[in-house]
Parts: structure tokens; C-alpha cells; sequence
């Protein structure tokens, strides 16, 4: 979906396709005829953005083959869709039972995330629609916490710095300007957007920024004008911003709320749990059933913010509400001044599945009319800061 801007410029909104399982190419394919077109359809629109994810087996396939990949292209005009961004953070298995620490791995230390990253910017120039010059990409914010020395440091820091000069080559070959963002997520070593300035004013790339995921801003407690004000300060690019919605507890303390939460903590993803301290500071769990655990580490005197990523149609039920408000003026803020601090936006919530059973999607028919309920908000969402909808 595309937006005019105020300044003229166009906004690009997608759908992120990690809500759909899929570790090959011919998994790929399917995705795109069994709920990309679909949803396209459902919301009357000839065409349709999504925010491609590529698993590792699926994009050797793609970068090895070119014949594959003019296929891949062919096949997303035949359906009515295209690719202006990448969601390089997962690497493989995102779709598997247990996922929790995993996707997390390789990070940027080891030479599997440079050489998977360059793919995804060789593969988008080659997806990019004939009238788009930029794309994007989303990464792993560095490494999960653990584990991560000043050798380990030094490792990721040169590997973004080949990384962005291989960016460069890139687009003096193709004529393409692919950018890459760290996604500041809870529990990693880039955990918020101020973690993100020094590693990335270090590089001094422009090709090199954030990816701003308003579902992992709210959990950590961050103010949208707060975080985008510093990172402009510090001339760090917004590349791109995920728009998705945390789950709230106002009174974690309440034994009704706790019951609640306890429907929302299940096996396959790490659902990090944060609440503010006196100070200002923050107190977190890696989990949420650590946090709801008898005795548990987590203070229970202010709201608990979990990563779960809601539908933003669709907060859950009483006790419980999400952080849609933040995701609103984040928005407000990267798009509704005089000029976008970003022009890629995606709908990211891949947790339809893991909600609690009685609020999942039993048909594909459903996760369709979610799916296309979501972007129905974003879209009202940017029609009221100003932006025209495209045909």
C-alpha cells in the first residue's frame, strides 16, 4: 500500500509475511497464493505491499539461481504484490514449536548474519518494483545479551562496517539503495533506541540505522518523542518502523490480572516482560511466566508491559488492554511532521498463532480478515495525519 505525503514523497505500507510459515522457496510461493493475495483481495486494493521474510534455505535458493528469483519477481506481479522491505532479523526455524532464544541466533558475531544480510540486499534489488530506487532491510539488534564480550563486539562492529560497504557496491551495480536497521528488542545488547546511537554513530553509516518496532518501544518503557528526538539528534536513520502493539497490565498485582497474563505466556516465543522502578529505571524478566512465577524477580507495583506482539485491531479483553496509544504517536511522530523520518512501515504481528487458543485464527479465511483488518488501521492511521492513499 502506498501513501502520498505532505512533502510529496511516498510511504510505504506492508504486511510482514513471518506471520506465515515458510523455510523454502516453494513454502514462499505458497504464502503468496495462499494469504498475500487473499488479503490483497479482501481489501479491494490491485496491489498490495508485503514485508517479505526469507529464511536462510530460501534465500540460497534465490541468490544461487537467478532464474529463481526472476520467477519469485514474476510471481509477485502476477498476484498483485510488492516487496520494498526485507525482514532479515529471523534467520531459520520461525516457524518451529519452540523458537525462544533461537532466533536470536547467528547474530552479528558470526559470518553466517553478514553473508545471509548481504543476500536479502542482493535479493531486494532484484525485488524492488521498476519505480522504487530504496529498500529495507530489518536485522538482529547485534546479539541477544548474553555471551557477547568486546571480541564479540569487535566482530559485529566490522562486520556492519563490510556490510555497509558492501551496500555501496550494491548500488553502484544496480542502481539500488538498500538500507539495513537494527531492531532494538528487550533482552538484546541493542535493547532500546538510545542502546542503538554509539554502536551506530561509531559506524557512521547512513546506510547502517534503526528499525524502529513500536511493540518493543512500549515494552521497554520507551517515550516515541523521547527515542526519536535523540536518534535525530545523533543523525541515526529511522530505516524503517514496524508497527506493532505490546500487552499491557495496569495492575499486575491483581489476581484476575495475573490469570489473564498466564493465557498469553506460551511455548514458542521469548515474551519479555518489563515494568519502571521509583527511579525510572526498568526491572525485566526474559519471559512471562518467569515474571508471573510464585516468588517471581518482577516487582508488581506498576504496569507490566509484555513483548507479545496483538493484533492492533484487537486489544485483548478486560483486564488487559495493549499499547496501541504508543504505536499512535510513534506514528504521529515518524510521519506526521513536514517530512517522514521514515518511508517504510509494517504491520509486524507474527504471534496470531500463539495467542490463547479461544482468540486463534481456526481458518485461514480468518487470519485473512485480520490480517486485512490491521492494515485497514494503519491505514486510517495515516489517512488522519494527512497522507493520500495511492491506488
Amino acid at each position: 500500500m502506498r501513501f502520498r505525503h505532505p512533502d510529496g514523497s511516498t510511504v510505504h505500507l506492508a504486511y510482514c509475511t513471518n506471520v506465515h510459515p515458510a523455510e523454502t522457496l516453494d513454502g514462499v510461493l505458497a504464502q503468496l497464493r495462499d494469504h498475500c493475495e487473499p488479503v490483497r483481495k479482501r481489501l479491494g486494493r490491485d496491489r498490495l505491499g508485503i514485508g517479505l521474510w526469507l529464511a536462510r534455505d530460501a534465500a540460497h535458493a534465490l541468490v544461487t539461481d537467478p532464474a529463481a528469483l526472476r520467477g519469485l519477481r514474476t510471481e509477485l506481479d502476477r498476484r498483485g504484490l510488492e516487496v520494498v522491505t526485507l525482514n532479515g532479523f529471523p534467520y531459520e526455524g520461525f516457524g518451529a514449536e519452540e523458537v525462544k532464544y533461537r532466533v536470536y541466533k547467528p547474530d552479528w558475531a558470526d559470518p553466517e548474519r553478514l553473508e545471509h544480510t548481504t543476500s536479502l540486499a542482493r535479493l531486494l534489488a532484484g525485488l524492488l518494483p521498476d519505480d522504487v530506487a530504496d529498500g529495507t532491510i530489518s536485522t538482529l539488534p547485534l546479539a541477544w545479551r548474553t555471551a557477547y564480550d568486546d571480541t564479540r563486539a569487535d566482530k559485529a562492529r566490522a562486520a556492519l562496517v563490510t556490510l555497509a560497504e558492501r551496500l555501496d557496491a550494491l548500488q553502484e551495480l544496480t542502481g539500488r539503495s538498500i538500507r539495513v536497521g537494527l531492531e532494538p528488542e528487550p533482552g538484546c545488547v541493542v535493547e532500546t533506541t538510545h542502546d542503538a546511537i554509539a554502536p551506530l554513530t561509531a559506524i557512521a553509516h547512513d546506510r547502517i540505522g534503526v528499525c524502529v518496532d513500536t511493540c518493543h518501544l512500549a515494552t521497554s518503557f520507551e517515550d516515541p518523542h523521547t527515542a526519536l528526538d535523540a536518534l535525530t539528534a545523533a543523525r541515526v536513520p529511522v530505516v524503517k518502523s514496524q508497527l506493532s502493539a505490546a500487552l499491557h497490565a495496569e495492575h499486575p498485582a491483581d489476581p484476575a490480572v495475573r490469570e489473564a497474563l498466564a493465557a498469553f505466556a506460551e511455548p514458542r516465543f521469548l515474551h519479555q516482560t518489563r515494568t519502571t522502578t521509583p527511579s525510572g529505571g526498568l526491572h525485566g524478566t526474559d519471559d512471562l511466566d518467569e515474571a508471573l512465577a510464585d516468588g517471581g524477580p518482577l516487582p508488581d507495583t506498576a504496569p507490566w508491559r509484555a513483548h507479545f506482539h496483538v493484533p492492533l485491531h484487537a486489544a485483548p479483553a478486560a483486564p488487559l488492554t495493549s499499547t496501541l496509544p504508543v504505536l499512535k504517536t510513534a506514528l504521529t511522530r515518524l510521519v506526521g511532521g513536514p517530512h517522514p523520518l521514515t518511508r517504510n512501515l509494517e504491520v509486524e504481528t507474527y504471534t496470531w498463532q500463539a495467542l490463547p487458543p479461544e482468540l486463534r485464527p481456526r481458518a485461514r479465511a480468518q487470519l485473512t480478515d485480520g490480517i486485512a483488518a490491521e492494515l485497514t488501521l494503519a491505514r486510517d492511521l495515516l489517512t488522519d495525519l494527512g497522507l493520500k492513499e495511492l491506488p
